[in-house]
């Protein structure tokens, strides 16, 4: 059963069927900084195995959303972000945010992360500080996985 709060004018749903996976396509493959060139395929399996969270104008049309990797029982990673354009300036971040903080699937938690460039004061309003203990953190990292 999705998960859906009315905030002013514009719906938060957690509804696969409503997610525009079209147009999230475009804003992460195109627009972003992160997952630039993402392959429609991988992203879209990507979203099959995540919790996507739109957020949806009065016309219907998706204006923002964010994806968390998730077992939904002790960690989360929210990312893919992103709100569009014409929609910016609204708050939706902060809507989207509170949305996920919410979230009945996403209590619990020991932790939940995220990554950002250029958004550390929106999320800092959410209790999301620097890691800690960074120098426990590994990675394997290929920046050009969709290049090739």
């Amino acid at each position: 059963m999705a998960h859906e709060i009315n905030d002013c004018s514009f719906v938060l749903s957690d509804d696969p069927a409503r997610f525009d996976l079209a147009r999230a396509h475009r804003w992460i493959s195109q627009e972003s900084y992160w997952a630039e060139g993402i392959p429609f395929e991988t992203f879209s399996r990507a979203c099959a195995n995540s919790l996507v969270a739109g957020v949806y104008a009065p016309d219907g049309s998706m204006a923002a959303m964010a994806r968390v990797v998730t077992d939904r029982a002790t960690f989360g990673w929210v990312c893919d972000v992103f709100v569009d354009e014409a929609f910016r300036a609204q708050g939706l971040g902060k809507r989207l945010m509170a949305y996920l903080q919410g979230h009945p699937d996403l209590q619990g938690f020991r932790r939940l992360h995220l990554a950002t460039r250029d958004a550390h004061g929106l999320y800092r309003q959410f209790g999301f500080t620097g890691l800690t203990n960074a120098e426990n953190w590994m990675e394997i990292r290929d920046p050009d996985v969709y290049r090739r």
